[in-house]
């Protein structure tokens, strides 16, 4: 009965929605993030954005607005992943550790599959990392889910039309090889810290040009220098792959000496150094796996960890690291942190406004508040709760994905064809009264 339910309240048309009109979401309970849960919700949506949002009767709806109404169902905001890989990108190659140049934007593939499967497990913003087998393996980008056919309509960008995006650095065992790579710790920081070095002295050069108004002082263009100039500046974040106890201390070292902003990403053994990560001020974005493995620095990762740096003070997010844990899964990482003694209030933070702040887009989305993106997702029941599912995903008001149809149900279930970027043949779809479904 309560699938019959949700069936009939999906077959509502969206195309004001869709169209950019006025769209009033209402009876829905609202978890809004930041601010407290509202029953018998109203979530007001236009051109993209948040117009309003709060309790039935306490905001004025548009008269011309197209009404869906949610019974029974939660609202909350669109999902963000901090640390993916889903895209097919590679960004460094074999030739040496630290590669700055290399932009993930240039080796996505947006039409992959998987972003559906992100859009089934209600994310709806990601950050796209290069691997982590350098020392410095390129930079990121932050994207949104929103179905566009080309990387460029899927970036974002800030205030001045640029491309938004990271810089992805690691430690570790990961970068440790034959040379031109590194054989040991002490040889990866040493190496981290003269390219820095170097990315100063650069820096200095332009400067000096520039107060000096002399061109013939500007030195010749280097894109790994420019790259590293700009996480000297703070322009991109170091988003820090980052295991064993002493590798996060290594890497707070660093940040403290070169002065760039920091995430640290993944922290197996944050847990023993919570302490040290909050007066450093460092963002946590973390995994969370109930089957830890794969390599010797992870053995000591623990659920508990996001609890631990919760209590110690830190921001924390959660990060799938897909294809390490499956997108469609990103609710379970929130859930399981929770039974390891993470609030609940923190840990879906961790999924939404955290994860926005350490991308430096808090004031975009992460939570639902009027004049925000309008990236939200809709479930079928709490969302710790093993038996809910997202029902639908919006980005900037757009519908991109909806369990009711048969092709991105099979994106959430998986089955035949779900991994295929093409339509799957009719032989994995039952027609039935309803029409087609996997």
């Amino acid at each position: 009965m309560f699938g019959l339910m949700v069936a009939a309240w999906l077959a509502v048309p969206v195309g004001s929605a869709l169209a950019g009109g006025p769209t009033v979401y209402k009876n829905a309970r609202i978890i809004p993030i930041g601010a407290p849960q509202i029953e018998n919700g109203v979530l007001v949506v236009r051109d993209g954005k948040i117009e309003a949002i709060g309790k039935a009767g306490e905001i004025p709806k548009p008269g011309d607005a197209e009404q869906i109404d949610l019974d029974g169902m939660t609202i909350m905001p669109g999902l963000i992943c901090t640390h993916s890989h889903l895209g097919g990108g590679w960004g460094g190659d074999s030739s040496e550790p630290i590669q700055p140049a290399c932009r993930i934007y240039d080796s996505i593939n947006v039409r992959d599959s998987g972003l559906q499967k992100a859009q089934a497990g209600g994310l709806t913003t990601l950050n796209v990392m290069p691997g982590s087998g350098h020392l410095l393996s390129g930079q990121t980008i932050y994207i949104k889910l929103n179905d566009a056919k080309t990387i460029d309509g899927a970036a974002i960008r800030n205030d001045e039309g640029e491309i938004m995006g990271g810089m992805k650095m690691a430690n570790g065992t990961n970068s440790q090889r034959q040379p031109p790579f590194p054989g040991t710790r002490a040889k990866s920081a040493a190496l981290v810290r003269q390219r820095l070095i170097d990315a100063q002295a650069y820096q200095r050069k332009i400067e000096k040009a520039e107060a000096e108004d002399d061109s013939d002082k500007m030195p010749e263009r280097d894109l790994a220098l420019e790259g590293l100039v700009e996480v000297l500046t703070g322009k991109r974040v170091v988003h820090f792959h980052t295991h064993r106890h002493d590798d996060i201390l290594t890497a707070l070292r660093l940040s403290e000496e070169f002065g760039f902003k920091i995430v640290l990403h993944h922290i197996s053994e944050g847990w023993k150094v919570a302490d040290e990560i909050v007066a450093a001020k460092a963002p946590c974005s973390v995994i969370v796996i109930d089957s830890p493995g794969g390599k010797l620095e992870a053995a000591e990762l623990l659920l508990k960890t996001g609890a631990v740096l919760e209590k110690a003070g830190a921001l924390v997010a959660f990060h799938t690291d897909d294809p390490i844990t499956d997108s469609r899964l990103f609710l379970r990482s929130a859930a399981l942190a929770v039974r390891a003694g993470m609030s609940r209030e923190k840990a879906l933070e961790a999924l939404t406004i955290a994860g926005a702040k350490m991308l430096e887009l808090d004031g975009r989305i992460g939570s639902l508040a009027a004049g925000k993106d309008a990236d939200f997702i809709v479930l079928d029941g709490d969302p710790l709760s093993v038996y809910t599912k997202v029902q639908q995903t919006f980005v900037e008001g757009k519908l991109v994905f909806d369990r009711s149809k048969s092709a991105d149900r099979l994106f959430a279930v998986g089955g035949y064809g779900a991994s295929d970027d093409h339509e799957p043949f009719s032989c994995c779809l039952e027609f039935g009264p309803g029409g087609p479904h996997h």
